[in-house]
């Protein structure tokens, strides 16, 4: 008896990953055909055995990954085009932003960040500083932030109702990084009334001490926030020459909002 040759891909394991490893090589397999397929065809194509493949495509299904047709067929669910939409529109925002904040950062010789929102957290999409490769973690390119922590994080919150926000409060905790954090509901509240009446939103040393940032909002074509920029320097510095980066940033802001469509 012969045993058919599997690829890298299809050998099992024992490592906790492997479902995923087989989902993924059933994803490629359904993203490689342009008609449906059955599964008989997966599982030729595959290695793996009929009734693995119906449970992972039956998992994949029951979150909108994979259609499942009649007939027994299978094909890629419309959850990716979702997944698609928001990729592009990430990297548009990137694309289009980058050189308004390299011009801000060369203009005011400090760290200009760019970030949108991911449910309860803020994530970095880009960042134009001389020293990046010097930073924390915290603020590169890719890494998250709790809202309430960031001045980016508490433009996305001051656009939440008042039950919103309490919610938020309730399923993060408010986690503090500094003496200086907003770890209480009514004092983040009296934050995000101090953004609503400036239009930009400050952190005070809250993610870190000794550091200060200021950000406004960059919106789209419906008026939506979308993004936030932000400029962050050490505390001396920031108080310092804020009543020239605030201006400085938020026409920076309104740029790439204008560059996005937004009728500002």
């Amino acid at each position: 008896m012969t045993t058919k040759p599997q690829t890298k891909r299809t050998v099992a394991t024992l490592s906790g990953i492997q479902v995923f490893e087989r989902a993924d090589l059933l994803l490629g397999i359904l993203a490689a055909q342009a008609a449906p397929v059955g599964l008989k065809l997966l599982a030729a194509e595959s290695g793996l055995n009929i009734s693995t493949v119906h449970r992972i495509l039956g998992a994949l299904a029951s979150i909108g990954l994979v259609e499942h047709q009649v007939g027994g067929f299978y094909r890629l669910g419309l959850r990716w085009l979702e997944y698609g939409n928001l990729v592009r529109e990430r990297l548009q925002i990137r694309d289009i932003a980058r050189p308004f904040i390299e011009q801000l950062h060369e203009q005011i010789g400090e760290p200009v960040n760019l970030a949108i929102r991911d449910g309860d957290d803020i994530i970095y999409l880009d960042r134009a500083a001389a020293n990046a490769a010097r930073v924390r973690v915290f603020y590169r390119v890719g890494s998250r932030a709790p809202l309430h922590l960031t001045s980016l994080g508490k433009l996305f919150l001051a656009e939440e109702s008042a039950v919103q926000i309490e919610a938020y409060a309730k399923r993060t905790g408010l986690p503090g990084n500094t003496e200086h954090s907003l770890t209480r509901l009514a004092s983040l509240n009296k934050a995000l009334s101090a953004v609503h009446r400036a239009g930009v939103a400050f952190d005070n040393e809250e993610a870190e001490l000794g550091l200060r940032c200021v950000a406004a909002p960059v919106k789209d074509d419906q008026g939506l926030l979308v993004a936030a920029i932000s400029v962050s320097s050490p505390s001396e510095r920031f108080s310092e020459h804020e009543a020239v980066w605030v201006p400085a940033l938020k026409s920076c802001a309104d740029e790439v909002s204008r560059a996005l469509g937004a009728r500002l």
